[in-house]
Formats: structure tokens, C-alpha cells, sequence
């Protein structure tokens, strides 16, 4: 058994931000969500969200690559809502792509306050805009040191040591 402590805030919306998670569907969403994760033997320390995009906040043990673990969550749950409420016009889809923060153990009760309480943040406009605008972009981030950090390792071969 390994050791971990991976905590992650993973943002993502529905498709082209349609308001399709209505406060009929939300708890059928989330319930789903969580028990799909805990199957997966992820920990789901919060969900919440609003009409178009939700946040988890999740331990992922490191078995499971986040990409996938968000891929089986919004595939299975996109389908799940298809068949619980057929009847719907549009259907429900999710925007491709999603945003992930890796937080610290310090961190995590910020963040899971944060998430709780998402639909105070957006009545009031409290939100944190980087969590909320970048969840459908292809973002990695910045090179800090322009690559100085390769150019300076120094390959030793093994004629260069002394025996």
C-alpha cells in the first residue's frame, strides 16, 4: 500500500456553458458523481457548482491518472442524466476539456469551503476568475526559467570518473 496525500480542485462546464445542471438534476449529478468516484476509490471532499460547470474538490489515489478519472466522471455521468431524464431536448453534453489545481493539505479547506459555497460566490461575484474562466482551455504552465535548468545538467559518462 503507498502513502499519499493528492488533493485536487478540477473545474468543468457543459457544453458551449448551457445551463443544463437545473436544481432538479444537480443532486442526481453530484450523487452520481460521488458514488462513481468512491467506486474508483477516489475521496470527494466537495462538489458543488452552478448551472453550467461544477467543481470537485477529489484525492485521487496515484493508480489513477486524473485525465482518466475525469474522463470516466463526465462520460458516465453525462450518460447517466441522458437515461434518467430522457425527455430532455437538448441533452445533456459536457464542454471537452477541464481545468486542475493541485492544492496542499493547508489548502484544501479553503478550497472545499470555496466549492460549497458556489452559488453565493456567483450570486455575489466572489469568485476566484482563474478557477472560473480557464476550465475549458488547453493552459499548461509557464516555463519559469526558459529552459535554463537542461542547459545546465552536465552528462557524466562513465570514462569521466576516477577509479
Amino acid at each position: 500500500m503507498a502513502l499519499w496525500r493528492l488533493y485536487y480542485h478540477i473545474v468543468w462546464t457543459t457544453k458551449e456553458r448551457q445551463p443544463l445542471i437545473s436544481p432538479g438534476i444537480r443532486p442526481i449529478l453530484y450523487g452520481y458523481i460521488i458514488g462513481k468516484a468512491h467506486a474508483m476509490g477516489v475521496i470527494v471532499h466537495a462538489i458543488g457548482g452552478i448551472d453550467d460547470h461544477i467543481h470537485i474538490i477529489v484525492s485521487i489515489p496515484p493508480k489513477i491518472s486524473i485525465a482518466d478519472f475525469v474522463r470516466f466522471i463526465k462520460g458516465g455521468s453525462a450518460y447517466h442524466i441522458n437515461h434518467t431524464f430522457p425527455s430532455e431536448e437538448t441533452g445533456f453534453v459536457w464542454q471537452r476539456g477541464y481545468g486542475v489545481f493541485s492544492l496542499g493539505g493547508k489548502q484544501l479547506r479553503q478550497a472545499v469551503e470555496y466549492v460549497r459555497n458556489q452559488e453565493t460566490h456567483h450570486r455575489f461575484n466572489s469568485i476566484e476568475p482563474k478557477l472560473e474562466e480557464y476550465a475549458s482551455l488547453d493552459d499548461g504552465p509557464a516555463i519559469w526559467n526558459h529552459g535554463k535548468a537542461i542547459a545546465e545538467i552536465k552528462i557524466i559518462k562513465p570514462d569521466d570518473y576516477d577509479v
